[in-house]
Formats: C-alpha cells, sequence, structure tokens
C-alpha cells in the first residue's frame, strides 16, 4: 500500500496592469521546515499537507486537519474541489483539493514540529517546524519553488480553473 497524503491548494486572483486578463494567479505555499531545507529556496516549498490513513480518514479531512497543524490557523470555510491524486517519484500518493480564497491572510506561521537527530549521528535530538514559511505566490513563480513532484498540481489547478471558468 502506498504511503498517502491529502493537502489544500488556495488560490486567489490579484489585479496587475501587465497580464492581459489584468489577473494574475497567486497560489498559497508554505516552505518545508528542518536544517535541510533551511538555506534552500527552490524546490524547497509545498502545497500544505500531511500523511493519513485512506482506509480510516477521508482525505478533505486530513487535508484540512494538515493545515491547520502545518500553517496554525485553520484552513477557511470554502467550497474545496478535488484536484485529483499526484504521484511523486517516491511513490506517495497526495490527493489535493483546492479553493478559492481571496481574503485569505495569516500574520505568522506556527506550525507543529517534528523531532530529529541533529547534527547527524550526534545523538541529539532537536526540535524542528514541519513549516516554517507560508505566503502567496504568482503560480509561475510557485514552479520554481515546489518540489519538482508538485508542479503537476499546479498545471492541474489552471486546468481545473480553465474549464470550469
Amino acid at each position: 500500500m502506498p504511503v498517502t497524503s491529502a493537502g489544500i491548494l488556495l488560490y486567489r486572483s490579484t489585479p496587475v496592469d501587465a497580464s492581459p486578463t489584468g489577473l494574475a494567479l497567486e497560489v498559497f505555499i508554505a516552505h518545508m521546515g528542518g536544517p535541510y531545507w533551511q538555506r534552500k529556496h527552490e524546490g524547497a516549498w509545498t502545497v500544505p499537507k500531511g500523511e493519513y490513513l485512506a482506509a480510516t480518514e477521508h482525505p478533505l479531512l486530513a487535508a484540512r486537519r494538515e493545515f491547520g497543524e502545518e500553517i496554525g490557523v485553520a484552513a477557511p470555510e470554502l467550497d474545496y474541489a478535488d484536484l485529483g491524486e499526484f504521484r511523486s517519484s517516491s511513490g506517495k500518493l497526495t490527493r489535493v483539493y483546492a479553493a478559492e480564497a481571496p481574503g485569505f491572510e495569516i500574520g505568522r506561521v506556527e506550525s507543529n514540529e517534528f523531532e530529529l537527530e541533529w547534527p547527524p549521528r550526534s545523538g541529539r535530538l532537536q526540535a524542528f517546524p514541519e513549516v516554517d514559511d507560508a505566503r502567496w505566490v504568482a503560480i509561475d513563480e510557485a514552479r520554481t519553488l515546489v518540489t519538482k513532484g508538485q508542479r503537476q498540481i499546479l498545471d492541474a489547478l489552471e486546468a481545473w480553473l480553465a474549464s470550469s471558468g
């Protein structure tokens, strides 16, 4: 059985004079925490998400729970669209839900933490936040920031918006 996770991808349109439509699509993404990601920018961002047990928990409920744990505020009460399930190169399956959230803002990230032996082979456990930053980013920039395996999620959002618009 593959590892399953579920996430929430919030999006909004913001006014931009340079755009042919006068609007630019932005997505809300999170920078992964911990020492491995600390000095990385490109390829170190993610859709807020987390693992769940597919047999016992509905993926949207898991996605909402994980959003709250990683960002520090509850996922907004919105109508979420199921963008589908995406397989990463590691084989993990991620179900992603999207919703338009033009008024969603946070003051700062207050993420849950994980423990890791750091420095490696030191025998010392340290706690690190799962997420150390989260913000709205233009979708084209987000493509360079998210992990390679998550670019397909951004493509799916744009395709869904084009077909439902």
